[in-house]
């Protein structure tokens, strides 16, 4: 049976004038950070609020309109569905991204070494009513890994078949025996069987702690949360409803925190930290796996060319970049992960050190001149920050770049996803958080380098000589151990820098900001959103 470690990532406070040390000195914690029980209940208990209604509102800097728990990427979907919607096993962000059971009845019973049996909890129920049955799994597995172009599909590959023994119990055969069983299963959550797609997708069901009253996921909406009576799993809700704010824009959202309106703020701009904790507020840095990302569409000239790729990435200047959009909170990257991750093995091939001359020399040899260029990003403000010093970056190397800014979804809709050939995107500049699914190097990279629509679609990497050459030494890797796993996922690193389909540009630390006297065990994490397992308002 194959181990595989988890990073060691930051997790701890850092008030205003403590970010800068943050950077340096908060690494050496568990990944995604958190001081809770193994468990995943809260350290000391947490207690559920006396007196009349309770309620807890937080700004959230993401939108989106689609909520379908299967194969979610939205920044703002994946994590408000953490509320409502439960796996055989969940991860528990806050305390070192370690799985607990959730709708199991604890952990898998060992059948031989590539079969298991999970058991569900006792009268587990839907929040529309229904018990969960076995069935339930089953449907919400398959819907995960044959959805057409899966993103989950390639980190659930291991998994042969899943099948309901009996109504209350699912058996799990491998394809290879694997020590991330527990660790993958969050990735399938549970929704009842007869409810459609198109239904889940504008308002999910499930068996978590709330449920949801309303959804709308649009700049300026709100999505509303209530206590769902009908769960009796580990961690109920100790609030009655909670309120997501969708508040894009970064001084909004920090005014609502500040006014008094949100208790929480998602993703604090470096630029508002002072802002934000002057007014009172504890503002909190944790290292995850958080990314801004440059992706290239590999199909069309002249980004057909690794060299042309490498020269874009060269031509950065990311300390200025950092210092202008993410001052203390972001490092660039020497290589796929970041430092602090415990499986970390230095610098790649091309660690990508600003070097305007080199790129231009690689433009040279690639015989590209008076290039110009359309840089479509998402309209994230950090990312705004970051693609105005791009622009002027490309600019000194002799590329012009219009930059195109639009939702996420419109993006990868319009432009990343469609029935093309070729799709119509010269390159994109957008965050990404995979950290939110687990934290192995090998989930990490299936996740943008995989067999799913990264790669088929957007990128449009997939069945190139450097991605069959990834996957042969993923897959290598994966069946390794120790030191030997270590150095085969240092040799993707390498292919990666020197192929880039889609590379990141930061890492980033996930800021957030709460007021502790308004609410209870609230952790931060490190990883797109917001975790309220064992949260109470004060």
């Amino acid at each position: 049976m194959q181990h595989l470690s988890s990073p060691s990532l930051s997790r701890r406070s850092f008030l205003v004038g403590g970010a800068a040390a943050a950077a340096v000195a908060g690494l050496s914690l568990t990944a995604c950070g958190g001081d809770t029980d193994t468990d995943g209940t809260p350290a000391d208990g947490g207690s559920t609020p006396t007196g009349g209604a309770t309620e807890l509102r937080a700004g959230v800097s993401y939108q989106t309109d689609n909520f379908l728990p299967m194969n979610n990427s939205s920044g703002l979907a994946q994590g408000a569905n953490w509320n409502v919607v439960e796996g055989l096993y969940m991860l528990d962000m806050a305390n070192g991204c370690k799985p607990y059971p959730a709708l199991a009845d604890g952990d898998p019973t060992e059948v031989s070494e590539t079969e298991y049996e999970v058991k569900l909890r006792a009268d587990a129920k839907f929040s529309n009513g229904n018990p969960v049955t076995a069935e339930d799994v089953v449907s919400s597995y398959t819907r995960c890994v044959e959805a057409d172009g899966s993103l989950y599909a390639p980190m659930l590959s291991f998994i042969d078949s899943m099948e309901a023994k009996d109504d209350t119990t699912v058996t799990i055969k491998l394809n290879k025996p694997t020590s991330l069983l527990t660790t993958r299963l969050p990735l399938v959550v549970v929704v009842p069987k007869d409810v459609s797609d198109e239904e889940l997708t504008k308002m999910p069901i499930g068996s978590g702690p709330f449920k949801y009253e309303s959804v709308n996921g649009q700049e300026g909406g709100q999505l509303v949360f209530v206590k769902n009576d009908q769960y009796n799993g580990q961690n109920p809700a100790l609030v009655d409803k909670i309120t997501y704010d969708v508040i894009v824009d970064d001084t909004s959202r920090a005014s609502h925190l500040q006014d008094g309106t949100d208790q929480i703020m998602e993703n604090v701009p470096a630029t508002l930290v002072a802002q934000v904790s002057g007014t009172g507020a504890a503002v909190e840095n944790v290292q995850g796996f958080a990314v801004a990302f440059m992706m290239f569409n590999t199909k069309k000239a002249p980004f057909d060319d690794a060299r042309v790729r490498q020269a874009f990435l060269y031509a950065i200047d990311y300390e200025k970049m950092i210092q202008n959009a993410l001052p203390d909170v972001a490092t660039r990257p020497q290589s796929f992960l970041p430092e602090s991750h415990v499986d970390y093995t230095g610098p790649a091939t091309n660690d990508f050190a600003h070097d305007a001359d080199k790129a231009k020399q690689l433009l040279e040899e690639a015989g590209v001149k008076d290039l110009s260029i359309v840089m479509d990003t998402t309209d994230a403000g950090w990312i705004a920050g970051l693609a105005t010093q791009i622009q002027q970056d490309l600019q000194a190397i002799g590329v012009t770049a219009e930059i195109s800014s639009q939702a996420s979804a419109s993006l990868y809709a319009n432009r990343c996803d469609t029935d093309d050939d070729v799709q119509p995107f010269d390159i994109v500049v957008a965050p990404g958080d995979p950290g939110c699914f687990g934290t192995d190097p090998d989930l990490l990279m299936n996740w943008w380098y995989g067999d799913n629509s990264w790669t088929e679609k957007r990128s449009s990497w997939k069945g190139s000589d450097g991605y069959n050459k990834l996957h042969e030494l993923m897959d290598q890797a994966f069946a390794a151990e120790g030191d030997e796993q270590k150095k085969l996922w240092a040799q993707c690193f390498d292919v990666l820098s020197e192929e880039v389909p889609l590379y990141p540009i930061v890492h980033r630390q996930v800021v957030t900001a709460f007021l502790e006297d308004k609410v209870n065990n609230f952790l931060p994490i490190g990883c797109t959103g917001l975790q309220f397992k064992g949260v109470s308002a004060k």
